[in-house]
């Protein structure tokens, strides 16, 4: 694995990777039952498109994200001081083509992903006391990215109590993401190439 030391959000962050395969966007390659998502040829093309003119397509950010990065740095604070772990933030990690952005390492063996949503939402996750479905390709990519023995996920909203909820490698689901992702890779190339890219 490959660490590009870069704060996240900045252009040298979207530099990184642009055109590469993300975790936070597995699950338009992969459905949760291992098979191929009906979102992937549109996700193909994008990366494509973004290989071909050099920058990442700009993405819509609303108020609720924008209200995310600012918290991530609270929730980051807290997860400290109530594990007492140290931990160290990472710009875009980058393996076999493939990369992820994870919130932070800890230690030699853990990842935090941190998620900072409406407070309907925390709720619900409290509630639930379980690590949410439509985190599910994003959690496992980060840790078949890093080689990471576990992944705390993080749900925070200022006032409320947080959630934790630790994860660990799903050997199967991996097995099939890795073997996706090995496939999308090389179609990604060759349709790079066949539109002119590389020359």
């Amino acid at each position: 694995m490959k660490i590009i030391n870069c704060e996240q959000g900045t252009p040298e962050w979207f530099a990184a990777r642009c055109g590469v395969p993300s975790a936070s966007n597995f699950d338009k390659i992969i459905t949760t039952k291992g098979e191929p998502s009906k979102q992937r040829t549109k996700y193909l093309y994008q990366l494509v498109g973004e290989r071909l003119c050099g920058k990442p397509e700009e993405s819509y950010i609303n108020g609720a994200m924008e209200r995310g990065k600012v918290l991530e740095d609270e929730a980051r604070e807290l997860y400290m001081f109530i594990t007492g772990a140290e931990g160290q933030q990472v710009g875009f990690c980058l393996s076999d083509g493939y990369g992820s952005s994870p919130d932070g390492l800890v230690g030699e063996d853990g990842i935090i992903e941190i998620k900072c949503p409406l407070m309907s939402t925390h709720v619900g996750y409290l509630l639930n006391n379980k690590l949410p479905t439509d985190y599910y390709q994003q959690t496992q990519g980060n840790l078949l990215v890093t080689g990471r023995e576990w992944l705390d996920f993080i749900s925070y909203y200022p006032g409320i109590k947080p959630l934790i909820i630790r994860v660990t490698p799903d050997k199967n689901f991996q097995k099939a993401l890795k073997a996706e992702l090995e496939i999308f890779c090389k179609e990604l190339d060759a349709t790079f190439k066949k539109l002119g890219g590389g020359k």
